[in-house]
């Protein structure tokens, strides 16, 4: 009991930033939460924040430590939920928010079967490009695809998302095939105007001499852009250039042999998409049954190249 409090306590102080906000959230002094995470310290042997007058920092091995406490919790409150919830049936109104591509295509038409299954839940769905502040707007969760810059989240990592250069068989055999990322300057490629996740540009993971990887950042240009993703998709599927495109976007062109991917043993290692939420001591059986049927059809076999145009 005594190590779940400790890390209890660890994650409530490094996702509200100070012992006072902590203590007050769990009716406790600020003392008591001190003494919690100086016993957890020196439990692990590792010092997992630093302490100063004006704030609270995690250090690099509080950060890791910190995304995988908050996992343990949530998987705990999850076993917890599922014993304790018997025959009690998920209700209430549920509220998810995702990106806009992403959801259109790998959220929306999954919430009718939920819904089917879960007769007396309600559910809205905010589909937005924007980071939405799931506790100061209402939410119950969200799908996010990508890094995960907010750590007062709980996440959980329900599929990996790589990236890939793709063109269409008649733009490669017009203009030829790149064999390195370096050849792309030679290539239309259908870049977005404006998204904070590629403002550094491309990213290809690059081989050096040596035999050690890296991941390099390209900035391609050409004669068309678009801040629209779904934009650069078509333009892609007409022909006229590469783009740089999640698998969860085309994974269904390329089992159909409508786009090639290039450069593939260039590709940047995967990141992940997730479920996130607020910290919470009971999660809502709803929220709970939402992120076990996601997790459950995004590791469906062929559920990525499943075609949504039919």
């Amino acid at each position: 009991m005594d190590r779940l409090k400790q890390l209890e306590s660890f994650v409530a102080i490094a996702t509200r930033g100070s012992l006072t906000a902590a203590a007050k959230l769990e009716g406790v002094a600020p003392a008591i939460m001190g003494r919690r995470l100086d016993a957890l310290e020196e439990r692990l042997g590792v010092k997992l924040l630093v302490r100063t007058t004006r704030k609270l920092s995690l250090t690099h091995e509080g950060i890791a430590f910190l995304e995988d406490c908050q996992r343990l919790l949530a998987e705990l409150a999850s076993v917890e939920a599922s014993v304790s919830a018997g025959g009690i049936k998920a209700t209430g109104h549920l509220r998810i928010t995702a990106p806009a591509g992403f959801g259109r295509r790998h959220v929306a038409p999954l919430l009718p079967r939920y819904r089917e299954m879960h007769s007396e839940v309600t559910i809205s769905l905010n589909l937005s490009d924007r980071v939405v502040d799931l506790t100061g707007e209402g939410y119950d969760c969200a799908v996010r695809v990508g890094d995960l810059p907010d750590s007062s989240l709980v996440s959980v990592r329900v599929a990996d998302n790589r990236r890939l250069c793709v063109a269409t068989p008649e733009y490669l055999r017009r203009r030829g095939t790149p064999k390195h990322p370096s050849e792309l300057v030679q290539h239309d490629c259908l870049t977005l105007s404006s998204e904070a996740s590629q403002t550094r540009g491309w990213a290809f993971r690059i081989t050096g001499d040596n035999g050690s990887s890296e991941v390099v950042h390209f900035k391609p240009g050409g004669p068309l852009d678009c801040s629209d993703g779904q934009v650069l998709h078509d333009w892609c599927l007409g022909g006229w250039g590469i783009a740089w495109r999640s698998t969860w976007e085309v994974e269904s062109e390329i089992e159909a042999g409508r786009l090639v991917p290039v450069l593939e043993e260039f590709a940047a290692p995967p990141n992940g998409i997730f479920v996130v939420f607020p910290q919470r001591k009971h999660m809502p059986l709803r929220v709970r049954l939402w992120i076990e049927y996601l997790k459950q059809q995004y590791l469906e076999p062929g559920f990525w190249r499943r075609d949504i145009h039919g």
